[in-house]
């Protein structure tokens, strides 16, 4: 990191994270797709800690490149040595950091010791994909809660998530086109019949909750790169007239007047000052849901995006870069068709800069490497199943758990999806009330969150998956490189200024003391029980 250390020789790090979706089937997703990856635990620890955690495509060793995970690269956060704030004194950083159930965010310094087998050995020469960062997603509910809280502390939940020294240090943002289902109810940006022209576009309903909440987030981080998906077309665009399921239209008008739509929105938000950097043309395209939703088939979407979308991106002059996402369901015949059919297109393929994987899609990672464009994973699964997979927690439809097992759960999904070769990460809901539920009142899905807002205490709670989130994202820089690591469970990064930062998991019952073998040096520390502990080694 771009910051001064704690001594002379070692920094340490942590960070973690969290987000939801779908179902596994056409109608409910993520049924079969199940909880996720197997860091299971034992499920301690309160569901949330009020306290003080105030506190970038690429190149791999196979050679692919990128160009940013959201569409632009993530620089300056990095560079080598010196402060970062600006002129003033330099941040001392912790050397060492370690979250347990109960106990998140403690700071200390680990040993050097000089004899004794090493836990976890770091290959820094050994090199994997180069990474982008982490991200969350603006939705109106998010707002809507914080807004019930003070200045003072709506100003600490976003810092907290985007602020570098004091915060997770997001540079991603996920903006929704039109409802998302944390919309606080239904709607699109044109819901005219027919108006081809878009003659009645309109962002003003965003202006309400959604910019606000993105413009507060880059008055702490000016950088922050942004992409954009629609969770639904226009309803004239759809089969059935209406914002849950249908399938888009496929006559040529309805095609054009969809990609000025979204045209439109890139338009519409520049001249809010808010550059989109990147658009996914349609979020889970495989989820009929009762939340704002659309189907879509693999051939159609390659027209849209090699006939329509690309070309009127073109035409208008626009920067911002056309992404394939955002892909869930690995269902036979279903996203990884579409990815297929747009793959195979290379009409299409000339506008496509990369792409967008999430929930299911986890297995599709390694076909799309060759490819030499950012893959960047955009929604972290949420928790709380209604389908009652095997071996989760049991469904609460009351209240969403925000709990440890949660925590230690993403902590699986995370890894997992970093090993596979994705450039960036997303959470999914940033922010979120304790309840948690979205617009589907047939089914309703309390959903996990970063940080819970009591609406009825008007206080701000940082849940334990946050800090899973934060031990990776506030100290592993945009331009890192992920490099290896034997033994334990584990992950390392080497950022642009030589730091290496290392976070590693322990899934035991009892506190270990752990030896890392990091840069020649052998470092012991104690990592908790169902815990993690981040070390940023110079």
């Amino acid at each position: 990191m771009n910051r001064a250390r704690g001594s002379t020789t070692a920094v340490l790090l942590a960070f973690f994270f969290v987000a939801c979706g779908p179902s596994t089937s056409a109608t409910e997703p993520e049924g079969s797709g199940g909880s996720g990856s197997a860091a299971s635990g034992s499920g301690a620890g309160s569901s949330t800690s009020s306290g003080g955690s105030t506190g970038s495509g690429g190149t791999d060793a196979s050679g692919s490149t990128g160009s940013g995970g959201a569409g632009g690269d993530p620089t300056g956060d990095g560079g080598a040595g010196g402060s970062s704030t600006g002129g003033g004194p330099p941040v001392v950083e912790p050397t060492l950091i370690t979250s347990g159930p109960n106990d998140y965010w403690n700071t200390g310094t680990p040993t050097e010791v000089t004899s004794g087998n090493a836990d976890v050995t770091v290959d820094d020469a050994t090199t994997h994909q180069r990474w982008d960062g982490f991200g969350g997603t603006f939705n109106e509910v998010g707002w809507n809660v914080l807004s019930m809280l003070s200045e003072a502390e709506r100003a600490r939940a976003i810092k907290l998530l985007f602020d570098k020294h004091e915060g997770a240090a997001f540079v991603y943002g996920r903006i929704p086109i039109g409802a998302s289902d944390y919309a606080m109810d239904r709607y699109t940006l044109d819901e005219t019949p027919n108006d081809t022209a878009m003659a009645s576009f309109s962002i003003e309903r965003d202006k309400e909750r959604l910019i606000p909440y993105i413009k507060a987030a880059l008055a702490v981080k000016p950088g922050l790169h942004l992409w954009a998906s629609p969770w639904t077309p226009p309803t004239w665009m759809k089969s059935n007239g209406a914002f849950d399921g249908g399938r888009m239209k496929e006559d040529a008008s309805t095609l054009q007047a969809y990609a000025l739509y979204l045209a439109k929105f890139v338009e519409a938000y520049a001249g809010e000052g808010i550059t989109i950097e990147a658009v996914h043309p349609q979020n889970e395209p495989n989820y009929e849901t009762r939340y704002p939703s659309c189907l879509w088939t693999g051939p159609l979407m390659a027209k849209f995006i090699g006939t329509y979308l690309g070309p009127t991106f073109a035409d208008r002059g626009l920067t911002a870069q056309i992404y394939l996402g955002t892909m869930s369901n690995n269902e036979s015949g279903k996203d990884g068709a579409i990815i297929s059919a747009v793959t195979g297109d290379a009409t299409a393929m000339g506008y496509v800069k990369g792409f967008g994987l999430q929930w299911n899609m986890l297995s599709s990672v390694s076909g799309l490497r060759s490819r030499n464009l950012p893959i960047v994973q955009t929604e972290h699964k949420c928790g709380n199943y209604p389908w009652n997979p095997a071996g989760s927690p049991p469904f609460d439809a009351q209240k969403a758990p925000n709990d440890h097992a949660y925590a230690e759960e993403s902590w699986g999904l995370i890894r997992d999806w970093i090993k596979a070769g994705v450039t960036s990460y997303s959470a999914w809901n940033m922010v979120l009330d304790t309840a948690g539920k979205n617009l589907d009142s047939q089914r309703p899905w309390p959903q996990n969150a970063l940080l819970i807002v009591d609406t009825a205490a008007k206080t701000l709670n940082v849940t334990p998956v946050y800090h899973v989130f934060r031990h990776l994202s506030e100290y592993v820089d945009p331009g890192a490189m992920r490099v290896a690591t034997t033994g334990g469970d584990a992950l390392a990064f080497k950022n642009p200024d030589g730091t290496i930062v290392t976070i590693l998991y322990n899934s035991g019952s009892a506190a270990k003391m752990t030896v890392l073998d990091v840069a020649g040096k052998k470092l012991q520390f104690s990592v908790p029980a169902h815990g993690w502990a981040t070390v940023n080694w110079q």
